[in-house]
């Protein structure tokens, strides 16, 4: 098989939450367990971090590795789901896996992990790790796929656990409160093994507390630590990562008592470059001067919420929004934070999960949204453009899935 066949394999043959949702979650470490060991363990061959959250944790995995790579360390960096290629989510160094290593890898596993059937997710972790420990990283930042406790990434041993945030998504697998999302998140609290808690809620704190106390793991509240690089200059100009600045900062002194050797230089070259150093994409990422375009891959309440207060502080004469959203989201939820203002241009993704176009205008239009249905997101992103003024604000997301449509369409809707 070619890269795109074997893709293509991976796609079909393992499911992929990507693109049928519930149908790929598969609960449990069995899977994770046994491909480990088939594997021989490679996971124990390197050190880790481990980040997860609701919102915020690819940005702060992004930061952390941009930050090591500037101290010197060759860096695994392992992170979902991608826009583009699937080779963005595993990367040594910003460079992301060979697509010669991807057919090699399924190729060479295929006899092992067909029989056992596991998801996407699992059978890519797997792959991540093996191919960390076979380029010889000195550390890889590992972002949890989904919750923690039974993610297929909690397998690993990390100097450093880091929980970003906790807000309402997943909740048909994590829980329909805060407090039982938290638990789950909680789930990669290690025994002596220090951790992060970027943003606390009242309901979250004796969560966190109480299973640190069981671990007996030093617990870290990031808002309460004092920070010697309060004046750090951020790439990322999203104004929610203020709040993964913090958290991010917070981890920095962890890490050095844990012998990483970063000083305040790879500190702030991490922050200022981390786009160019890590790939990352989709965080209030500026494709179009005028009108100006910017996309963001905030797409729950929590992350739309924050999005809703960066839109207000931006100047324009019209703002149009081109959104979408998949269909296990609390579609109403994000548009009430929306502004009523704007002009809108309702989209779907070209994913399963995608919410169709008609119903998701329905909703918004309940919610006293105004705009017009396009079948994808190159027609809605090319009306946005051509009805724009240079004055105007073109802003596209709603979706992970919705960036990565605009993203993979960039070159013919002369996007840069």
């Amino acid at each position: 098989m070619n890269y795109s066949e074997t893709i293509a394999y991976l796609y079909q043959s393992t499911p992929l939450f990507q693109q049928v949702g519930a149908g790929a979650y598969k609960e449990g470490l069995t899977n994770s367990l046994l491909l480990d060991e088939h594997l021989g363990h490679p996971h124990r061959l390197f050190r880790s971090i481990h980040v997860a959250g609701t919102n915020g944790k690819g940005s702060c995995s992004h930061t952390l590795a941009a930050i090591l790579q500037s101290a010197g360390y060759k860096v695994g960096l392992y992170t979902s789901p991608h826009l583009v290629d699937f080779r963005e989510r595993i990367r040594v160094n910003g460079e992301p896996v060979s697509q010669q290593y991807v057919i090699d890898f399924v190729e060479r596993e295929r006899p092992f992990f067909e029989p056992i059937h596991p998801s996407f997710f699992e059978l890519t972790t797997a792959m991540a790790f093996r191919y960390f420990a076979d380029q010889q990283v000195d550390v890889a930042v590992i972002e949890v796929g989904l919750g923690g406790r039974l993610d297929c990434t909690n397998l690993i041993n990390p100097d450093l656990c880091i929980i970003t945030n906790i807000s309402f998504d997943h909740t048909q697998f994590l829980g329909s409160t805060l407090a039982a999302i938290a638990r789950e998140k909680a789930g990669i609290i290690k025994p002596h093994t220090p951790v992060v808690i970027g943003e606390v809620l009242e309901e979250t704190r004796p969560v966190f507390e109480a299973q640190a106390q069981q671990m007996e793991a030093p617990i870290y509240f990031a808002e309460e630590q004092p920070s010697c690089y309060s004046d750090v200059e951020m790439e990322l100009k999203g104004s929610y990562q203020q709040k993964n600045r913090v958290t991010v900062l917070a981890a920095i002194p962890l890490l050095q008592q844990a012998g990483y050797r970063i000083g305040e230089t790879e500190v702030r070259k991490g922050f200022a470059q981390v786009t160019e150093l890590t790939g990352l994409q989709g965080r209030w990422q500026q494709l179009q001067d005028s009108p100006r375009l910017v996309c963001d891959t905030g797409h729950n309440v929590g992350g739309i919420s924050y999005v809703a207060e960066q839109l207000k502080q931006q100047p324009y004469r019209t703002l149009r929004m081109v959104m979408g959203m998949v269909n296990d989201k609390d579609i109403r939820g994000v548009l009430a934070l929306l502004p009523r203002e704007a002009v809108y241009y309702f989209t779907q993704a070209s994913v399963k999960r995608a919410l169709p176009v008609e119903e998701f205008a329905h909703l918004a239009t309940e919610a006293g949204l105004q705009g017009q249905c396009y079948p994808d997101v190159p027609s809605a992103v090319q009306a946005a453009q051509k009805e724009s003024l240079p004055e105007d604000f073109i802003f596209v997301g709603g979706s992970s899935y919705i960036v990565a449509d605009l993203l993979t369409c960039r070159d013919a809707l002369n996007l840069h």
